[in-house]
């Protein structure tokens, strides 16, 4: 579990191929000192498990059904990532309960400045999700906790803020960009609840 504060950027300095996987080895710009093999680590907002451990690096390993779901097929050496741990018990929720569950990915259309240093950024929607996304609502991006400004059945905007595209990776986005989209998972859980109590009346 985490909870879309995003900690620091990485580095992938190392990717490998095997079966179908990618193995990154990814430096993280503020070191994980209490990191351990087996933890749960957040990339781009993807859920993954640390391998290795080295010094200044660590490992992580993406299976073909986490490829073929998120914007890590894209990823290249030299690339940035968000990096998240996994919360722990006690720890403050700065934004709201990410799973790490990737639900699908979007696509930057537009990008502009808001009247300020914020940037406005509209994102295309995944027919399937639009329904969960909904105006003033979380939703992670790239692991990062936002709020929804406005969305439709097709596209949705937000705004980054100064200090968010400073310390994430949002100062690398433009036009074109693919971006992992987790929507809220109370969206998700309440409609199952509504269907089981629909059907149960109706039988």
């Amino acid at each position: 579990m985490f909870t879309g504060i995003v900690e620091t950027v990485g580095r992938i300095i190392q990717i490998e191929l095997d079966q179908g996987c990618k193995h990154f080895t990814i430096t993280p710009m503020l070191p994980f000192d209490d990191l351990k093999i087996g933890d749960s680590i957040a990339i781009n907002g993807i859920c993954l498990t640390v391998t290795h451990i080295a010094p200044t690096t660590f490992n992580v390993t993406a299976v073909p059904e986490t490829l073929r779901l998120t914007n890590l097929i894209h990823l290249n050496i030299n690339d940035s990532v968000n990096l998240e741990r996994s919360l722990r018990q006690g720890d403050r929720i700065g934004g709201h309960y990410i799973q790490g569950h990737v639900d699908g990915i979007g696509q930057i259309i537009d990008l502009e400045y808001d009247h300020s240093a914020a940037w406005l950024v509209k994102i295309n929607l995944p027919a399937h999700l639009a329904k969960y996304v909904v105006n003033k609502g979380y939703i992670a991006l790239d692991g990062m906790s936002i709020t929804v400004i406005h969305s439709t059945a097709e596209w949705f905007t937000v705004t980054f803020i100064p200090h968010t595209q400073a310390v994430t990776i949002t100062n690398k986005y433009k036009k074109g960009s693919w971006i992992n989209i987790e929507v809220d998972m109370m969206g998700k859980y309440i409609e199952k609840l509504i269907g089981a109590y629909t059907h149960a009346i109706s039988t």
